[in-house]
């Protein structure tokens, strides 16, 4: 699972690194997302949604790439939000 952040937004994606495709992605732009996605809780929701998605795929373990940002706020928040909605890595 990749992970990026912006200053009022943050977004996730399941890549399968050998074919090159993203499997799953979910983000705080999305139609239908409600709140600032800026802050801790978006991250959570937003890692709910991705590892929802992803379990509706078959897909149960994930490495996480926290794409060179500090492991803390935000970045960890989503992370926390995944491993609740099920996923492993």
């Amino acid at each position: 699972m990749s992970v990026f952040r912006s200053e009022n937004n943050i977004y996730a994606q399941i890549i399968d690194d050998v074919a090159g495709n993203t499997l799953v992605s979910a983000s705080s732009v999305e139609k239908g997302f409600e709140g600032n996605g800026g802050n801790i809780e978006a991250a959570k929701k937003v890692g709910a949604m991705v590892a929802e998605r992803a379990l509706k795929k078959g897909i149960e373990e994930v490495v996480f790439d926290r794409g060179g940002y500090i492991y803390h706020g935000r970045v960890q928040a989503l992370a926390d939000g995944a491993r609740e909605g099920g996923l492993k890595f």
